[in-house]
């Protein structure tokens, strides 16, 4: 029997369950493209494993997760050809131990962890789900100053995973009985856990995703400022990504924040139509920040969001 090609099964998997991520993924040149499709699925699978909580108890799920990272790490064989793929780009890139640890460990944390009460804590769970990813994306790019890009990176990962925090408010609790917008932030806008529950949207709930939909903009403008430091054959596709990633705020703002009784997504067209735009823009001018500046749907103005503060330090669930 002929061994499935793990770049070709990890494909269907970001076809499946990634779509505006799968639609940039295809501009990266191929030498960064393949190896993508591979820690995508490694990230899917290991992100499953957490929302199989009807199907499995908590214990198998932590032991499932801790038998992907064995086998990620190296530390012990396997017969899937994803973790086996992952496995080896991971050694081939020099991808640092410690973010597939920590990725691991925040996916972990899912398992009991549903509600977090301050931005910090939201911030050191996603330097796991999200950020690292951004890390290890990056080493896969292979840029000439990694401490340089590094930073950024960091802050783009968890640009892209406050922005599906927002949109994904409805699905989180319905389907998984999470909260992912601090506590802190939906008390002082008068959001109640009942409120939530019964997706009863109002005044308090827009004001807070208001508020967090600032924070994530200030994140994207920190992000896109460390493009430049990539190579120029990836920077088209992670700037698109980031375009892509941020119209979600777009819709956001035309339900007037309301991400609690629907859940907005980017049809095809659409990101046709901003493949299209940003190109043209690309085209003009090779600086990152100035085409996102012009196409993207942060507001730099200020003039419909809240300039909030980046939480804590700034060193993809």
């Amino acid at each position: 029997m002929v061994a499935e090609d793990p770049v070709a099964r990890s494909k269907r998997i970001q076809q499946r369950t990634g779509k505006t991520f799968h639609f940039a993924t295809r501009v990266l040149p191929e030498r960064v493209r393949h190896p993508t499709y591979v820690m995508y699925a490694f990230f899917r699978v290991a992100d499953e494993v957490v929302d199989a909580a009807e199907t499995a108890p908590p214990a198998e799920q932590r032991a499932e997760l801790d038998r992907l990272r064995d086998a990620a790490l190296g530390r012990t064989e396997t017969d899937d050809p994803v973790l086996e793929a992952f496995a080896d780009i991971r050694e081939t890139y020099d991808i640092a131990e410690s973010d597939v640890e920590t990725f691991i460990d925040a996916m972990a944390s899912d398992v009991s962890v549903d509600r977090y009460e301050t931005y910090e804590e939201l911030e050191a769970y996603m330097d796991g789900s999200a950020s690292a990813v951004g890390r290890m994306m990056t080493a896969v790019m292979e840029p000439d100053d990694p401490d340089a890009a590094l930073p950024h990176a960091t802050a783009l990962g968890e640009a892209f995973q406050l922005t599906n925090f927002l949109r994904d408010v409805r699905e989180d609790v319905l389907e998984r009985d999470r909260v992912y917008l601090p506590q802190e932030t939906l008390r002082t806008h008068g959001v109640t856990e009942t409120q939530l529950r019964r997706l009863e949207f109002d005044g308090n709930f827009a004001a807070a995703i208001r508020h967090e939909l600032g924070r994530a903009e200030s994140l994207y403008e920190e992000g896109v400022k460390g493009i430049k430091y990539l190579p120029r054959d990836c920077q088209f596709a992670v700037l698109l990504a980031t375009v892509l990633y941020a119209d979600h705020h777009r819709l956001i703002r035309r339900r007037e924040y309301d991400t609690l009784t629907a859940t907005p997504s980017l049809g095809t067209l659409r990101k046709v139509w901003l493949f299209a735009r940003t190109r043209l823009a690309w085209a003009h001018t090779k600086d990152p920040v100035a085409v996102f500046r012009a196409v993207s749907a942060v507001e730099y103005d200020g003039t419909d969001r809240e300039h909030t503060r980046l939480g804590g330090c700034l060193p993809v669930r």
